[in-house]
């Protein structure tokens, strides 16, 4: 006597089997995906063209070190405009002191090397506020209001000469 019948094992295997026609979006489904290549083929090896892949590759943003940008974010204020003060004057330039944290805005989206650097001294993009912001060793939640009508605001490239 058989201790099981495993004639009908594995269940869900049983909608792959079918006879009959396939569906017209089941065939559209299928021919969809085999037209869809993530490898180069040898025609293609000629002329240069990459695979998403290697496209992929070719686009990575510049490496950051995170053990210093964990050490930056600690910084002081004034530790922190001294280092972009002497490190990168364009960024200094640009900062703004709300409180006791450090933001920089930009009129238009910045290249992955601008970015990279930013998040390198230990700023991150604040969405909501669309500007860059580092928080100086003080971290708080999200507020409701704007910070700049609680706190005190300058910009620190106005006040020293030049």
């Amino acid at each position: 006597m058989p201790s099981k019948d495993y004639s009908r094992w594995p269940p869900c295997a049983a909608g792959f089997f079918r006879e009959g026609r396939q569906s017209e979006n089941a065939r559209a489904f299928v021919k969809k995906n085999t037209m869809k290549t993530n490898h180069i083929s040898d025609s293609d090896s000629d002329s240069g063209l990459l695979n998403r892949t290697a496209q992929r590759i070719e686009k990575q943003q510049p490496g950051i070190d995170f053990k210093r940008r964990f050490q930056n974010r600690a910084l002081s204020t004034e530790k922190l405009l001294d280092m972009l003060y002497h490190e990168t004057p364009r960024f200094w330039e640009l900062a703004q002191v709300v409180g006791k944290w450090v933001w920089i805005r930009f009129d238009d989206r910045q290249p992955p090397q601008t970015t990279a650097a930013l998040s390198q001294f230990g700023f991150h993009w604040n969405r909501k506020r669309q500007t860059w912001q580092h928080p100086c060793g003080h971290f708080a939640t999200a507020s409701r209001r704007d910070p700049r009508d609680k706190y005190q605001t300058y910009f620190p490239a106005d006040a020293k000469p030049a």
